[in-house]
């Protein structure tokens, strides 16, 4: 008889374009999963609390621990009204929060939604913090989707989520799972239709009318991050600290550093494509909908690129989080060492129970 389970899974990016909300069922068989969505959806954050998490990093720790208990009663408001509306009733609810720290090199991570309170006030069980204990054994705690990436889409060569940042992954040699941060997308693009007053560039059309500046793209592409050798990830310090200031400095004219951003992220990835010999990708994440993107990225790169059905391409890593947390109540392995550089494999989080 094949194992069910039915799981809401929780996912906060770092782009802050709000919380999504995915409940699938999960069916395993003669050791494959399988999955169906049954509902998903996004509520944007108030913007009270959109403007807490994002000036949160500054923070000290105890008004970071206020933000992780009131963040927590957030979630379990939308959990409820999520099951309620759709008359769902899941098994068990996994939280990824939202990321206020992330700094692995110095052994710090946090992922804000406290689980304890979720638990008690959906009365569900909940399980949180995938990233903490792999940090402490010294890996990266990221990247995590690509245990969902094997066990869900292994049909593909490769699974890119357009994300706050780009992230691959794939099968490398000896069967071991090869994953990392490519470099950035999202939390760059919208940063820049920002400077025009919007929130993102829809369709990728400011940029498909810009010219590439090829001074500030050379810089770009320049970046030591590019050099490094995975397992290698990236957090909002890096984009702020050594990304932004080189767009800020060429004071260029919005379409102009739209495509010129546009252009480096279709080489950077390209570079990975190639070295990687990827001949089908599956890609997710906003920027599956940027057609200026992708266009230049099959261009560039020659992979056969599938776009799947909007829910996929909106909620996936809310769908593989919530795959997460299921291997963790079962007590399997969700966080691969060979992607995050840790020691060995864990079966990872915190399961908060009634």
């Amino acid at each position: 008889m094949p194992e069910e389970y039915v799981v809401t899974g929780l996912m906060s990016g770092t782009s802050l374009d709000g919380v999504d909300l995915a409940c699938a069922e999960f069916t395993r068989s003669s050791g494959a999963w399988q999955f169906r969505i049954i509902e998903a959806e996004t509520t944007p954050y108030p913007a009270s609390l959109k403007e807490q998490l994002e000036e949160a990093v500054s923070w000290k720790m105890e008004k970071i621990g206020d933000l992780n208990l009131s963040l927590g009663r957030h979630y379990a408001e939308l959990i409820n009204d999520f099951h309620n509306r759709n008359n769902l009733a899941p098994d068990l609810v996994a939280s990824h929060g939202h990321t206020i720290l992330h700094e692995p090199d110095k052994g710090i991570t946090l992922q804000a939604g406290d689980g304890a309170t979720m638990a008690r006030l959906t009365g569900t069980t909940v399980i949180t913090d995938f990233r903490s204990e792999d940090v402490a054994q010294g890996g990266q705690g990221a990247p995590l989707v690509p245990v969902g990436d094997r066990l869900l889409f292994g049909g593909y060569g490769a699974c890119l989520n357009l994300g706050g940042f780009a992230n691959i992954s794939y099968e490398g040699k000896q069967n071991q799972r090869i994953a990392f941060d490519v470099g950035p997308c999202n939390l760059a693009l919208n940063w820049i239709a920002g400077l025009r007053g919007v929130d993102f560039d829809r369709d990728g059309a400011i940029a498909g009318t810009g010219t590439i500046g090829q001074n500030l793209l050379a810089r770009l592409n320049a970046l030591e991050y590019y050099l490094k050798d995975p397992p290698k990830s990236l957090g909002k310090e890096w984009l702020t600290d050594l990304f932004l200031p080189l767009l800020e400095q060429s004071q260029m004219n919005v379409p102009d550093l739209m495509a010129t951003v546009v252009e480096h992220i279709a080489i950077q990835l390209t570079a990975v494509l190639k070295e990687a010999d990827i001949r089908s990708l599956l890609v997710t994440g906003g920027g599956a909908l940027n057609q200026t993107l992708l266009k230049r990225l099959r261009e560039y790169s020659g992979t056969g690129i599938e776009i799947p059905h909007t829910d996929l391409i909106n909620y996936k890593e809310a769908l593989v989080f919530g795959l997460l947390g299921l291997l963790k109540y079962l007590g399997e392995v969700n966080c691969l060492a060979s992607v995050t550089g840790g020691v060995s494999d864990l079966s990872a989080g915190i399961v908060h129970r009634i």
